[in-house]
């Protein structure tokens, strides 16, 4: 009842990119139901025309552009999902832990993210996978680790700043143990920032994927890939065609839709912290 109460609330920008989550959320759930084809699967010619049968049209290699759309969706959307949810994870526990040990410990981690946050994302990211393979679960580490830096500094920050409040000290006067402050008063007081950070977190990690993808670095094939589609694709520019500017348009929609829910979500927070409605 309370999410359909602020559904009702919120503003047209807000519905919208609602919407278009929810879009690709079904799209990553049901991919394997609502794809008219298998996702590997050869159908007809290389880069033909919307029709019935491909509404899209097909890929370089002829295969269906809807089931490579969904099934990219689910996999581009899944791993970038997972990837805000470890880096935030820790980036969160080590950015607090700095900020209520202090001294030689928020030293050290500081220095440590500040050395890797010196090398270009995108350069550092594209040498280690040069070096220890695309799989999963190596992009996953990888980004993940490359991603909770900035997390930390953000969640040091909200830290350091709510530990110094009266009803830390109070907790801490009880004996409340590092971990029971982190988690009862320094993290609910932090999560307005960090929900939004989230939004923006995982826009980021999202498009980095796509990037990664489309300079051959990224998911491998035969997996779908928003990113990499656009790379296979790219040639029929060449021929007038716009196969390439499904998967664009589809990364670029998410994107839109996840700022959209990410900037009323911060306009809404910030109301109820001034008191203004």
């Amino acid at each position: 009842m309370a999410f359909f109460k602020l559904l009702k609330t919120s503003p047209l920008s807000a519905r919208i990119g609602m919407a278009i989550i929810l879009l690709n959320v079904f799209a990553c759930v049901l991919a394997p139901l609502i794809a008219p084809h298998s996702e590997t699967e050869i159908m007809g010619e290389v880069w033909a025309s919307p029709a019935r049968k491909h509404f899209l049209g097909t890929d370089q290699l002829g295969r269906d552009m809807a089931t490579r759309l969904l099934y990219g969706a689910r996999n581009t959307i899944s791993i970038a999902l997972v990837i805000t949810i470890l880096s935030f994870s820790v980036g969160i526990a080590f950015g607090f832990l700095a900020a209520v040990l202090g001294s030689w410990v928020d030293q050290v981690l500081s220095r440590i993210v500040d050395t890797m946050m010196a090398f270009p994302t995108l350069i550092f990211a594209l040498m280690v996978l040069s070096v220890l393979g695309t799989s999963i679960p190596i992009l996953i580490v990888v980004i993940s680790i490359l991603d909770s830096t900035r997390v930390y500094r953000l969640s040091r920050a909200l830290g350091m700043d709510i530990q110094v409040m009266e009803y830390v000290e109070v907790a801490r006067l009880r004996g409340e143990g590092i971990w029971w402050v982190m988690r009862h008063e320094i993290l609910p007081n932090a999560w307005p920032p960090l929900l939004a950070e989230f939004g923006m977190r995982f826009c980021f990690v999202f498009l980095f994927i796509a990037a990664l993808s489309f300079l051959g670095l990224g998911i491998q094939p035969p997996m779908a890939d928003w990113g990499s589609m656009v790379r296979e694709n790219s040639g029929a520019i060449t021929f007038g065609i716009f196969t390439p500017l499904w998967p664009a348009g589809a990364i670029a929609l998410l994107t839109i839709g996840v700022n959209l829910v990410v900037d009323w979500f911060l306009a809404r927070s910030s109301e109820i912290h001034t008191g203004f409605k």
